[in-house]
């Protein structure tokens, strides 16, 4: 079998690419995350909460992308520290909503500085117009891929503000 050719197409690496800056953000902002003694998962469920007040547990795991098992040892861990609340739905006597508390603020204040940090290190030196276009293309692949999923159609979109 002939040795594979790579394909002259730059797109061709889009995959590569995307996952490994996806991998390294990731991977900087838990090592930025960790001298704060939080980890990715917490941080994830606050700012989903923040975004989102009132999911259920099962909607937070699903929005998240984490397991329902992590997310309930991430809310039970928030909740012994004082920073979510789970209230009774009611609509449904099976499931809680989950709020944040005011003792969460400080908390959301530091992964916000994370995130900002985390940020201004990957778009270093580029130019804020060329950012802004790449975060738009993105947003526009992410619409790309949700179209027609049933699934993808129930998940809110965050929006993105003009200072990100």
């Amino acid at each position: 079998m002939p040795p594979v050719e790579p394909s002259a197409d730059p797109s061709s690496a889009f995959g590569f690419l995307l996952a490994e800056v996806s991998r390294r953000y990731v991977r900087r902002f838990e090592q930025r995350a960790r001298e704060v003694q939080l980890t990715l998962p917490t941080c994830r469920v606050l700012a989903y909460l923040e975004r989102h007040p009132g999911l259920s547990q099962a909607r937070l795991a699903e929005f998240t992308a984490l397991e329902p098992m992590a997310v309930v040892r991430v809310l039970d861990r928030l909740q012994a520290d004082g920073l979510v609340e789970r209230r009774p739905d009611p609509n449904d006597r099976r499931v809680h909503s989950v709020h944040l508390s005011a003792a969460a603020a400080p908390v959301l204040a530091e992964v916000k500085r994370l995130a900002a940090l985390t940020r201004a290190e990957i778009f270093a030196g580029i130019d804020p117009a060329r950012r802004d276009t790449f975060l738009a293309v993105l947003e526009q692949l992410r619409d790309n891929l949700a179209a027609g999923d049933p699934a993808e159609a129930v998940l809110p979109r965050p929006t993105r503000s003009p200072s990100r």
